[in-house]
């Protein structure tokens, strides 16, 4: 039995609802879904992480990709609103949009000539009061379904960094990483805009891993080269890659059964 029939056989038994938090994740069905993921969008990368943004409603954070993509989203259905969402992009999808968001920040020319299908995820954030162990197994299981049930080859997309501190925090974080997750030559991507680089001094060992990156690796990412600088939410981008048959299957079982 495939990696991917494994897969497939452990989601299709896993409950996609939390009733100990009145928590549920699933594909957005109606434009009121999907607004109410673009507030909370809003709230977590203009309110919070001060992303400088030319938002065209107040309060709502959305782009041109928006009605081509899927929208995963976790609802508190005690309260009645979004609390984490998750955005993915096709390859079906893409063709239709002109492209990948990841491909406005890295030249992705040999990769996209791989064959298999693609699927792009993006806009990953979670409300404040719901950072928690439920929301993300919730998150995990409803992309790893979509993403196996639909016969995706890849998943891939970009996974910030923050820049507080200045860029030579995130090329810490990059070289810190580089020795265990980078991807073979065949599989890298170049960033449009590098970050510049800087001395470190030997600060690798210090760097604080995003949860997300983290997230990423553990599940069986590979970071596909140097990261690339978004000016607008101010962070460094690492460009992800994972195979459908790497998924670490240990890890995904642990996050459906949290869900």
């Amino acid at each position: 039995m495939s990696l991917s029939t494994q897969l497939a056989a452990l989601l299709d038994t896993a409950p996609i609802y939390d009733t100990v938090h009145h928590l549920h994740v699933g594909l957005a069905a109606t434009a009121a879904d999907i607004r109410a993921a673009q507030r909370l969008r809003y709230q977590v990368f203009v309110e919070e992480m001060g992303a400088r943004l030319n938002c065209a409603e107040p309060g709502i954070e959305s782009d041109l990709f928006d009605p081509y993509c899927q929208h995963l989203i976790v609802r508190d259905h005690a309260v009645g609103k979004v609390v984490g969402c998750y955005r993915i992009l096709t390859d079906t999808q893409a063709g239709r949009a002109g492209g990948y968001y990841s491909q406005s920040e890295f030249d992705l020319t040999r990769l996209l000539a791989l064959p298999g299908r693609f699927m792009e995820v993006g806009r990953t954030c979670v409300h404040p009061d719901y950072r928690n162990g439920a929301t993300i197994a919730l998150l995990w299981n409803g992309l790893a379904r979509f993403m196996v049930m639909n016969k995706f080859d890849y998943l891939m997309g970009c996974a910030s960094i923050p820049l507080r501190t200045g860029t030579g925090e995130a090329l810490a974080v990059y070289r810190r990483l580089a020795p265990r997750h980078l991807s073979p030559e065949t599989l890298r991507v170049h960033p449009r805009v590098p970050l510049p680089q800087v001395q470190l001094a030997g600060t690798e060992e210090k760097a604080a891993v995003p949860p997300l990156v983290k997230a990423y690796l553990r599940a069986g990412a590979m970071i596909c080269g140097e990261p690339a600088w978004d000016p607008q939410f101010n962070v460094a981008d690492l460009f992800i890659l994972m195979r459908t048959d790497s998924i670490n299957e240990r890890y995904l079982r642990h996050f459906v059964n949290r869900a």
